[in-house]
């Protein structure tokens, strides 16, 4: 009950701490008074891009599974990705949507290793694409704010990215004495697709192209909303600021961002001269867009009548076990 409970508080603890602090700090009633500026027709196109957010994200993941060979039509792509995208949401962090999406794509017929390393390997992509974006457009950055703190981050996480995906590559290279471990011959697997995936033009090259598309996309309903709320922000203004914001809300430490994502706004956008209030409009209505674009994953979950139950949590792992004995075999 411990383990079952403490994320939500830890996590919900530090996100409402984060809002409290955000709200403490703006005019209340002037972020009312924003909101109900709202162009409806902004809101439109920023729900029309966030329902095109969940297409790049199932053909981003559609081409890693399809580099390691994972027999999974693009359908089955899709609703998949769409119910784990619901359960990031409703669980402590993104991290709870993933799961569901390995284990509703073990249900739908990959192997254990394909769903578990396809979701991983994904996940990777996306955050390395993520900082190599930020990283091509941080001149923009500072030619609009020269005097922006820690310039340095985020070239040195692009070339750590990089690091990681090396080292990935190479974890089956491991003392064969420790292959005895289920945790070696697991990542004995993941090294083989990680080359799969990276090492191949094919495969590793439109997929950071597509996890680029996907956050310039989440940059755009930023902008929308933004132009809806006639805050005089522009294209390059969202294209430069909005990254970095995403970036710090893939920490695993809120419910779905919440929190994070409404103070790094605040300040992001405080460097070109966007009042607090607004950001925090701003922020707040990025945030319920997500939400409502993720919302009809439920739908789709309750649809297919999979309900995860204790025994069939037991029976995966039973076949986790089965199947790190095999690979123990062939290697």
């Amino acid at each position: 009950m411990v383990k079952r409970w403490l994320p939500w508080v830890l996590k919900g603890g530090l996100s409402i701490g984060l809002i409290w602090f955000v709200f403490s700090k703006v005019d209340l009633a002037s972020a009312w008074t924003q909101a109900k500026t709202l162009d409806p027709t902004m809101l439109v196109f920023t729900l029309l891009l966030g329902l095109i957010q969940v297409g790049i994200g199932a053909f981003r993941w559609w081409i890693v599974l399809r580099a390691l060979k994972a027999a999974f039509t693009a359908v089955q792509a899709f609703i998949v990705y769409y119910i784990g995208i619901f359960f990031s949401i409703v669980l402590p962090g993104a991290v709870g949507g993933d799961a569901v999406r390995m284990w509703k794509a073990r249900r739908s017929g990959l192997a254990l290793a394909a769903s578990v390393n396809s979701v991983m390997l994904e996940r990777v992509a996306t955050v390395l694409g993520l900082v190599l974006l930020v990283t091509a457009t941080q001149p923009l950055l500072l030619a609009r704010v020269p005097n922006i703190p820690g310039s340095w981050v985020f070239p040195a996480l692009s070339v750590l990215g990089v690091l990681g995906i090396l080292f990935l590559s190479v974890l089956d290279r491991l003392p064969q004495r420790l292959h005895h471990m289920r945790v070696v011959r697991g990542l004995y697997h993941l090294a083989g697709d990680t080359r799969r995936l990276f090492f191949s033009a094919k495969w590793g090259g439109p997929t950071l192209i597509v996890a680029i598309i996907g956050h310039v996309n989440l940059s755009l309903q930023v902008y929308c909303l933004g132009k809806g709320l006639g805050l005089g922000i522009d294209i390059i203004d969202c294209l430069v600021l909005v990254p970095p914001v995403i970036l710090i809300m893939t920490l695993p430490i809120s419910i779905a961002g919440w929190g994070l994502r409404e103070t790094a706004m605040v300040a992001a956008f405080g460097y070109i001269g966007v009042e607090a209030h607004s950001a925090l409009v701003l922020s707040i209505l990025f945030g319920l867009g997500n939400l409502a674009t993720a919302l009809p994953g439920g739908v789709v979950w309750l649809m297919s009548g999979d309900h995860l139950k204790t025994d069939e949590i037991e029976h995966m792992e039973q076949e986790a076990e089965e199947e790190a004995e095999r690979q123990a075999e062939n290697v």
